[in-house]
This record gives C-alpha cells, structure tokens and sequence, in this order.
C-alpha cells in the first residue's frame, strides 16, 4: 500500500498499516514513510479491517463542512457570528495556536498567507504613474476571500494578527484593502507578538495598534524592484542565451555571482609548496623513570617567521640545528575566557542547522516555523520558539530571568554570569526592537517533549534550546601555557644571516614554541559548542594539549625533528551555510530572504549542490558572465547593499518608496535597452554524436537546456527522443551499461545517477560515480564518499583520492 507522504512530499509504501477512524469520523489507514520515517502518513478509505473496529462518536463541531481551500477545521463561514471578533492570522496551524489561547470570544480563521498580489502573466506595475502597482486576487485565493469576506461581514471588529515583519505587515494591510467594503466603520486592529504563548498573546490585544505604513510600503517597493529586475532581465536572459525558462533576480544574481567568482578562484588557484618544522622535546628529568616528550613548532629564525619554501630551506634548518642545545627561554600560564555565542538569528540558526544537522535553508525555515507556530506537547497547541525571521540578538528580560533560574537549579550558581550578557549583532541595520530565535520556555527541554515532536522538529529544536541556555551562561576557562625554546647552536657559523638591508635580527637564533590548553572551568561549554566552517581556524591550536611542567632555563633533550611538506589551500567553495553567512556580511537580503535565495539559485539550475558545497553549473557561468558584462553595477554586491540600506531607510520613513524606484528603474532600463541592441544571440552550434536516432533514424545531437547538455534528435519537434548524456569512463555495475546523470521529479529535482537502460536496469546511486579503478582490485565502481574520499561499492573500501602530481606521475 502507498500513501502521500506530506513530510518528504512524495508517494512511498506505506510501513505497518493499522485501520483508523479520523476525528471527524472518516475511515483511514495510518502508517509509517518507508522514505523518510514520518509516521503519521494517512491513506484515506475503508478497508476490511475497519469493519472490527468500534464506531467512532463525531462530534457535531468535526461534523460541519469544511472551509474550502485550507484544509482547516474552521466554522462553516456561512453560519451566523454570534457577533465575534474576527482574528485573522496567515495559517491554520497558527489560527489553532492562537484560537486555544483566544477561547470562544474571538473567531480565528486563516489567510494561507499572502491573499493578493501582483499578477504572474504581466509586469503589474505602471511605470508611467508612479510605478503604481497593480495587486490581484490568485484564482487559488478566490474562496478563501470569499470566506473572509463572510466573516469579516459578520464580525463587530477585526484583528490583524500576522507576522511581525515587513511582510506580516504587508499581508495585513491587503487585507484591509480586499475586505474593506466588509469592515468599513468597524475597528480594525493590528496585534504584534514574537512568541505564540499565553502571556504573549493577551499583551498583544491587550495593547493593539494600527498598521505601519513605512513597513509595508518598504516591503511594496521591494516587491515592485523585484519584479522590474526580474520582468526585464528574465526575457532578455533566455532570448540571448536561446534557451527557456530562464530568469534574473535583484538578489539571487549577486548571490550567484559570489558562487561563480568563487568557483573561479578555486579554478585559477595554483598551490605553492610550504614547509613547517617541529620537534620533539623532551625533560631530561622524567616521572616514574619515563621522560616527558611534547612537541614545538619553529616560530622564529632570526626574529623573522620561517619562510621555508622547500625541503631544502627545512634540511638546511635541521643541518643548522645539528647539536644544538634546547633550552626554555620564557614559560606564561594565564587563564583565557571564552565567551559564549549570542542567541539564534535567522542567518546563524540556518549556518548552524546546515552544519550541524545537515540541513539545507528551505528546510531549517519549515521546521522552524512548525515550531513557532505551535505544536501540541501535551497542553495543547503551543508556540516552542520565538519569531524565526530576525536579525536581532536581544532577550527578553524576563526571558533572561527564567533562563538564569533554570541554569542555577540545573547546574548550580557557579554557571551564572554575574548580570545577564548583553549581545551585538554584527548585522547591518538589524531590527533590535525584535528578539533572538529562542524556546517560550526554557524549561520546556528537549527530552521533556520529545515524544511529541518528529525527528526534525526535536533535532532543531534542541539545538535553539542549547544555543539559547548556553548564551546565558558563564564563560568558559581555559588553562593555557605558551613555551618559548631557543636552540642554541653549537656552530655559531650557523646562526641565521643577516637581513636583505644589511640589519642584524631583531632577536638571534632559532625559536621553537609549545602551547597547551586545558579546560579549567566548562562554563557554557556544558551544554553547547558552536560549528565551524570549512577552514575556519580554531580558536586555540594547543586546544586539549597537556604540556609537562617547565620552567626558565630548564634544558631539554631533541627526540627527533619531524618536517611536513604542505601546499596552500584554495578557498573552500561556498556551502549554504557560508553563502548565508557572506551575504548577511555584506549586507544583502535579510531574514526573510535568505533562504528563498538559496532555493532559487538551485531551482534554476544555475548552482548545484555536491554534498553541502554548492557549485555553478554551466548555466550559471553563461548566465553570470552575460550578467557581469551588461549589468556590473546591478549584479555589484556594494550597490545591492545600498538598496538593501534605502529599503531599511523606507521603514524608517527616513525615505519615501516611490522616489526610491524612480532613481534606480531609469538608468536600469536605460542598461536593458542597450543590452538588447548590444548582446549577439548565441547561435545553436550543431554538435552531432555520430549516432542515430532510434526511434526516427535521423542523427542525434549534443544539445543544451537549462539542466545542462543532454542528447536529442535533429528531426525536432518532429521527433521528440531525448536522453541523458552518458558519463565519461564508467559502467553500469549490475548490466554493463551507460551511466547517466537524472533528477528526481518531486522537490528541487535533486541529482542522481543512474542506468541508461532503466527500466530494464534499475541500478541507482546519490554519489557521483568517478572514472578511476578500485585500488583492491575488486573492480567495483567508485564514487565520490566526501571531500577528497572516494569509495568502492562492490567492497566498500573507503580511500583517499590520488592528487593531480599522483595522478600525472
């Protein structure tokens, strides 16, 4: 049996089936995704089984019609209101939340988000009246307007009680515009609140205010600069580069050309050889008849840092020091604090999550939103964090005050900070007056209510919950010690020479240095520690190292020297986590943005992911390039920002919107219409593959969409036979076929490879098959198994994959 799995979106066998009756008296059968793990998967019918079961009593309020559109167990809007207020709220989940907390007084009903909009099939904005835009109702909204309607007819005052941001703001205001003959001469309030909790939500209606014109006019005159750029470079993209479905973005173009550039750097990189020199040194007096060895490394010769560029300069270090005498010159001990991170934002919950969990933007937002709106943990429906779309790092005082409580009954008085700390957020213009991402209640852990979350919601929720107890914690302490040697040479011959200026050394001879640090004091570091990037630098090299006790002048003895070739390292590419990270930097996007960024430049198929690391397509360089050379200063990571700045000046009232769009659409479209006249269409090149189509006879071609190269037939549209470009130097391992590169249908059509003569073959595999043979000699075929890994699937051996010099040797 089979079912619709709504957490991995995709049709799966359903596992351990058992008949059930829903609330509202419908026959269904409950199991388990044999994908993802879900198990609340439904699959709707009567099936014999049910016939055992007792009759289930509905009750008459499950019984009513369900209101169209929403799948929410709303009233019958067609019933009379009984003069409720109307409290309007963008989901169902978050309309039950409230609805618990509200009681009877109040009627909740949902939007399903935005309920107007600009039109899909046209521009929408009248650019010769003042860039006026023009908004319609989605056929998909239709119904639910008509509910709203009904209601907000029936209702004596409305309550507008949408997110806290730009676009919570912006939903609110047109829904006073769609429902105005309805709540004319009636009190509309708006209702702000950062967490879905009881003592939230009755200070919100307890202190309403009317709706922030700046806030939504910033966020029309995005919308509005959005669909310009898009509207106008999307059509000019796909007619020059000859290919459909293209499109541009204010935003998402700057982000891809951060990942071309990148990728670019990585390419032109050219590794240049280094040495580094240590040694082993031990006391000469040992503990119980064993001696003491640690390890230096050489940190200075002649004052200068080490520039040694090949074996040579490393062999002529060790020949110099042959004999050398080692003795400690200066020992610090000191205790270092380190302090703990700041609470979530929305960019660091996203680079933590994807670092930690491995999950991607689009993922970490659903799950958290889930969790803001609220789940039922055995209370009832109930926010568990915070707002998850902000820039801020500020508490609440009283939410400082339940954390110390909880951190002093938990892990006693010694893990407190003397005051609650106070954090700065290193993001440009962020909004301090919202809060960090944080659990309602820290209380409420994660092993207290882990038997009511799913496996996503739990992991992401323990680690808000950590990251969150452990900002409010004392510092860590670190017992650190620093070891200064100097070899003293026994040929002073061999003392460093003098500088390229004819000056001696600022401090003669050879130096080695040690560094240890211990843990003294966990502090914060109990409950949480903070990921890192790839090649990141740690904060402390000696992090964990034990050093034995040593004093000034004490001599030590050379175990042996033990130099290391290295090559410098090209800049790791971007991971979505890093990209998130680098555009907050810079000042582009915000909160709300970032991980519909991420989504888009994957969607479009001009960045992929391999593993977490995101790579241009072939697509995605043609597209940035043609961008870069047009369009420099629209696709300029400063002049983003500077928008980014006059949007944040608008909800400031610092600026008015329309002014704003004046000074950038004229020189922008003065920029497309040259690019219009200026750009050569790219002429299809007929490739042909020297083979025949097998369906019409006519010759097959290398041919490129907006996934890449793919193999077609020249007799199109006549004919219309298409195939996968099949991957250079490797077999399929069950039939001996080609392997080629697909995308799944559900989701972002995520890359897999597979058996070019599916269905007859079904072989499949995530990792990249590689062109090189199993170093055991099994003859299996080899993919990628992470950076610089590979692994055989017929024996599994896991290796080391040979460098370019190993390669070419």
């Amino acid at each position: 049996m089979e079912a619709y799995c709504i957490k991995c979106r995709g049709k799966h066998t359903l596992l351990d089936p058992k008949p059930v009756f829903l609330a509202n008296g419908t026959p269904a059968v409950q199991g388990t995704c044999s994908n993802c793990g879900y198990d609340k998967v439904y699959k709707i019918g009567r099936t014999p089984e049910h016939d055992a079961l007792p009759q289930p009593e509905v009750p008459a309020r499950a019984a009513r019609t369900k209101a169209a559109g929403n799948g929410n167990a709303a009233k019958d809007a067609s019933s009379p209101a009984d003069g409720k207020p109307l409290v309007i709220v963008e989901s169902p989940t978050k309309a039950k939340t409230i609805g618990k907390f509200l009681g009877s007084r109040f009627r909740v009903q949902a939007s399903i988000g935005h309920i107007r909009d600009l039109p899909k099939n046209r521009l929408g904005v009248d650019v010769e009246h003042d860039f006026e835009p023009h908004y319609v109702i989605p056929t998909e909204k239709k119904e639910t307007v008509k509910t709203l309607k009904q209601l907000a007819r029936q209702a004596p005052s409305i309550w507008l009680a949408t997110d806290p941001d730009r676009e919570g703001e912006a939903i609110s205001w047109h829904l006073t515009h769609v429902l105005k003959p309805e709540i004319e001469g009636k009190p509309v309030h708006r209702v702000e609140f950062h967490e879905i909790t009881q003592q939230a939500i009755e200070h919100a209606f307890a202190h309403p205010r009317g709706i922030d014109l700046r806030a939504v006019n910033a966020q029309q005159a995005r919308r509005i600069l959005d669909r310009l750029v898009g509207y106008k470079l999307s059509p000019l993209l796909s007619d020059k580069l000859s290919l459909r479905g293209l499109s541009a973005g204010r935003v998402q173009s700057v982000a891809l050309r951060l990942v071309v550039e990148r990728e670019r750097a990585i390419q032109s990189f050219v590794p240049e050889e280094y040495w580094t020199l240590e040694v082993d040194l031990a006391k000469q007096e040992g503990f119980a008849g064993e001696p003491r060895v640690f390890r230096a490394r050489l940190h200075k010769i002649g004052g200068q840092d080490p520039a040694l560029k090949t074996q040579a300069d490393a062999q002529r270090v060790m020949d110099a020091l042959d004999g050398a005498q080692f003795v400690v010159v200066r020992v610090e001990r000191k205790d270092r604090s380190r302090r703990p991170a700041p609470p979530f934002t929305t960019s660091t919950m996203q680079q933590e999550a994807s670092r930690k969990l491995g999950f991607n933007t689009r993922r970490t937002m659903a799950v958290a939103q889930q969790l803001y709106e609220g789940i039922d943990v055995g209370e009832g429906n109930v926010g568990l964090i915070t707002y998850m779309r902000t820039d801020s790092v500020n508490v609440a005082a009283r939410a400082q005050q339940e954390a110390r409580a909880f951190i002093e009954q938990r892990f006693g008085a010694a893990f407190l900070p003397p005051a609650p700390p106070q954090y700065t957020t290193r993001a440009k213009n962020a909004q301090e007056a919202h809060e960090a991402i944080r659990p309602t209640s820290v209380f409420r852990t994660p092993e207290s209510i882990k038997a009511y979350l799913d496996r996503d919601q739990y992991r992401l929720y323990d680690l808000i919950w950590k990251r969150f107890v452990a900002s409010q914690m004392a510092n860590a302490v670190f017992d650190t010690v620093t070891v200064d040697i100097e070899a003293v040479l026994a040929d002073p011959s061999q003392a460093p020479v003098l500088s390229s200026e004819g000056e001696p050394p600022l401090i003669p001879g050879y130096w080695f240095r040690a560094s240890g640090s211990v843990l003294k004091f966990a502090g914060f570091l109990r409950v949480y520690e903070e990921g890192r990037d790839e090649g990141e630098p740690t904060e402390d090299e000696g992090e964990g190292r034990r050093l034995p006790p040593l004093v000034e002048r004490e001599p030590l003895t050379l175990v042996q020297f033990l130099p290391e070739q290295h090559f410098t390292q090209p800049p790791p590419r971007y991971t979505e986590a890093s990209l998130v990270k680098a555009l907050e930097e810079y000042g582009i996007g915000r909160p709300s943005t970032y991980a519909t960024i991420m989504t888009t430049i994957q969607a479009r198929n001009y960045v992929r992911r391999e593993g977490k690391q995101l790579v241009p397509t072939e697509l995605g360089f043609l597209a940035n390039d043609l961008l870069v050379q047009y369009f420099p200063e629209y696709v300029d990571v400063g002049f983003t920002a500077k928008m980014e700045e006059e949007l944040d000046e608008i909800e400031s009232g610092a600026r008015d919107w329309r002014p704003v769009l004046r000074a950038f659409y004229e020189p922008f479209r003065h920029a497309v219409e040259h690019a219009t006249h200026a750009i050569a269409k790219a002429e299809r090149k007929v490739e042909l593959t020297g083979e025949l189509c097998p369906r019409c006879g006519a010759p097959l071609a290398y041919k490129r969409g907006r996934y890449g190269t793919f193999i077609g037939c020249t007799n199109f549209p006549s004919c219309r036979y298409v195939s996968p470009v099949p991957l250079p130097g490797v077999k399929c391992p069950k039939c001996g076929g080609a392997l080629v590169e697909r995308r799944t249908r559900k989701g972002k059509g995520r890359v897999f490879y597979g058996c070019a003569n599916y269905p007859q073959c079904d072989f499949t595999t995530w990792d990249k098959p590689l062109p090189i043979p199993c170093p055991d000699g099994s003859g299996g075929l080899v993919v990628e198994a992470g950076k610089g890994k590979a692994k055989c699937l017929e024996s599994g051996l896991v290796f080391e994959l040979p460098s370019a010099d190993e390669e070419n040797a």
